[in-house]
């Protein structure tokens, strides 16, 4: 069975989430963006045994800890896809704009790049690997069908979408993404977006006033 405990870090509240399959207590982190020491203290009050690294996009307050909990750790790091192989190159730049709040920040090698159809797994629990552009060219999003539970990274959240006026963002590309990819999951699938509460897919098609069927013309 999945679990998991939503780890806000860095100035930006980012929704770090360890995931970890009950039955072997082998578990996940996605997005460690910093405040590193949280993390390894819900890895140990959880009794968890890190077995990898997913990595939604690599903007810098999802990706930042990334080199220094993998190497504490020594596990693989797996995600985003590899159109974003840009944005790690420019973690050193990422940093610079926010002066000291992102010091520890470093660029890290992805062990395997994602992309749609792929799966992870830790444990016994597979998720399931969608491709998600719009927000960054190489954004992926990890959907656990069994308890139907997404990890959406920056492509969505409750009552608002990703930012797209970053280098290589697309608006029409990340509205695809969340009405072809992620919408046709089913309106019952849960998700945890980068930043804020939870929501759920149906309720984002319902009222978000970017991407509702309303919004759209479509009702």
């Amino acid at each position: 069975m999945l679990k998991h405990e939503i780890i806000p870090v860095t100035p930006f509240e980012q929704n770090c989430t360890l995931f970890w399959c009950s039955d072997t207590k082998m578990a996940a982190v996605v997005d460690p963006g910093g405040d590193i020491e949280k993390i390894k203290a819900g890895i140990a009050r959880n009794g968890l045994t890190l077995e990898k690294i997913l990595i939604t996009h690599a903007h810098i307050d999802h990706a930042g800890a990334t080199h220094d909990l993998a190497t504490s750790y020594d596990v693989a790091i797996e995600g985003p896809h590899k159109e974003d192989q840009f944005w790690i190159d420019s973690i050193e730049e990422q940093k610079q704009r926010f002066g000291g709040a992102f010091a520890y920040a470093k660029k890290f090698t992805s062990n395997r790049f994602l992309q749609q159809g792929d799966t992870v797994s830790f444990g016994n629990v597979v998720m399931e690997v969608y491709f998600c552009p719009g927000h960054t060219p190489g954004h992926v999003v990890f959907f656990h069908r069994e308890s139907k539970l997404a990890q959406v990274g920056d492509v969505l959240f409750s009552g608002s979408i990703g930012r797209t006026d970053f280098p290589r963002g697309d608006h029409a590309m990340l509205i695809n993404s969340i009405r072809n990819n992620l919408f046709n999951l089913g309106d019952e699938v849960r998700f945890i977006p980068g930043h804020g509460p939870m929501s759920t897919f149906g309720q984002e098609r319902r009222s978000n006033p970017h991407v509702s069927d309303a919004a759209l013309g479509l009702r």
